[in-house]
């Protein structure tokens, strides 16, 4: 049985009220000033998104795809391999995260010296990758990094959650931990009385945006063109390069929005389709941070592209997994000393439209400023890769539009929520508008 909407409320309240009295804040003008700790951006691009088992990556595992990125950005950094002090790499579902990502990096020409780790938390496993190196240079552990998100879900499909304790399974919140995802979308749409007429208005927006931006070339300045294999159903094998994502439905319209099928008919009155969801993608995505006082002293000051000044993250009902966006933002918001009218670009993962809309209406947000080049709905949600995958598509666009604040965030399974701030340092001119 549901929960009473206003119970949810008033839990969602507790929650964020928790984190609230803690937060330390920073100046808003502090962010535009430069200083030699600053951890900043060098790069930051990714590979085409693709639909799992149909799309252009089916026939290429993740340690091949990973493999693929590393060389990548090993080939278009500036950086010296042997100066990177670790790889993090966030991925969701390989069986040996851990061996996969130190054997891929050692592979694509990362000296031996290089440590690496791999890094789980869901949804934002890639942003949890730079999270944490930038802790590390924050902190003074290390100079340089290289934060990777990578997922294959054709070939590792999220498995099924199983708990043996018996004090979890006589936990009702614990065990809503393990919920299926669309289960999730369909309790929030339920909850909060979010239509499906209005579902489908945003991701209409998400898939004619994308549209669009592909169409224009847009998308160009963050994909780094991929080369890998394609089998065909008589057994041939071709070598392609990919340098577009796959799933976006052109000519999408509310019409066609409205014949999609639910996608959870066992649920009742779902609300959820197979149009308004993320795709099932497979995708890469990476990013090289360093300190600032490094980036000059290699000579890099001309690739600094953005720095990074916070990420925050929050738990909220685990039934309610897709609304942590709209109490993650706030977080990362007050941390930061800024306003929702301050940020120039949000980049929110649309892992189902539900939980989308409720995040739009509840911070309020300025749709002209959300997804404005498309979200998960179109290009696809490769769990380990959208959060760096968010900051490549974020900059670049903020770049075009010289603007100066990005806010990325995700919803996490499980029950949380991510957000991170930060400034693009390619505007003709950075100045506090605060």
């Amino acid at each position: 049985m549901l929960r009473s909407l206003a119970h949810t409320q008033i839990s969602s309240k507790h929650i964020y009220r928790s984190f609230s009295a803690t937060v330390r804040t920073l100046e808003p003008k502090s962010l535009f000033t430069k200083h030699p700790d600053d951890v900043v951006l060098t790069l930051a691009l990714r590979t085409p998104m693709c639909k799992a088992k149909k799309g252009g990556l089916k026939d290429t595992p993740s340690d091949v795809l990973l493999v693929g990125m590393l060389k990548a950005v090993r080939e278009r950094s500036g950086v010296d391999p042997a100066l990177i002090e670790d790889i993090v790499v966030g991925t969701c579902h390989p069986p040996s995260p851990a061996y996969e990502a130190r054997a891929s990096a050692i592979t694509a020409g990362f000296p031996k010296h290089v440590p690496v780790q791999a890094i789980n938390r869901l949804c934002s496993s890639g942003l949890m990758a730079l999270r944490s190196v930038s802790d590390s240079i924050t902190k003074g552990d290390i100079d340089i990094g290289l934060a990777v998100g990578v997922e294959s879900m054709t070939h590792n499909p999220r498995p099924t959650p199983k708990f043996n304790s018996e004090e979890i399974k006589a936990n009702q919140a614990a065990v809503d931990c393990a919920e299926p995802m669309g289960w999730t979308s369909e309790m929030v749409a339920a909850d909060f009385d979010i239509s499906r007429e209005k579902m489908d208005e945003l991701a209409l927006l998400s898939h004619n945006r994308a549209s669009e931006a592909q169409k224009s070339g847009r998308f160009a300045d963050e994909i780094v063109p991929f080369k890998t294999i394609l089998k065909g159903e008589d057994g041939s094998v071709k070598e392609v390069v990919l340098d577009k994502d796959d799933g976006i439905r052109h000519g999408s319209t509310m019409e066609g929005m409205a014949k999609a099928r639910s996608a959870f008919p066992d649920w009742g009155k779902a609300r959820s389709t197979g149009a308004n969801s993320s795709q099932v993608t497979d995708g890469a995505a990476a990013t090289v941070l360093m300190r600032r006082s490094t980036a000059e002293k290699l000579g890099l000051t001309d690739k600094i592209i953005a720095k990074h000044v916070a990420t925050s993250v929050v738990g909220v009902e685990p039934r309610h997994m897709g609304i942590g966006p709209a109490y993650a933002i706030p977080k990362v918001l007050e941390r930061t000393g800024l306003k929702t009218s301050d940020v120039d670009l949000f980049e929110i993962n649309e892992a189902f439209s539900s939980m989308y809309v409720y995040c739009v209406d509840k911070l309020g947000l300025d749709i002209e400023k959300v997804n404005v080049n498309g979200g998960a709905i179109a290009l696809g949600h490769p769990l380990g890769a959208t959060g760096i995958r968010q900051v490549a598509t974020g900059l670049a666009e903020l770049r075009r539009r010289n603007g100066k604040i990005l806010c990325t965030s995700m919803c996490i399974g499980s029950g949380m929520g991510a957000a991170a701030i930060f400034v693009n340092e390619t505007a003709q001119k950075v100045t506090a508008k605060l």
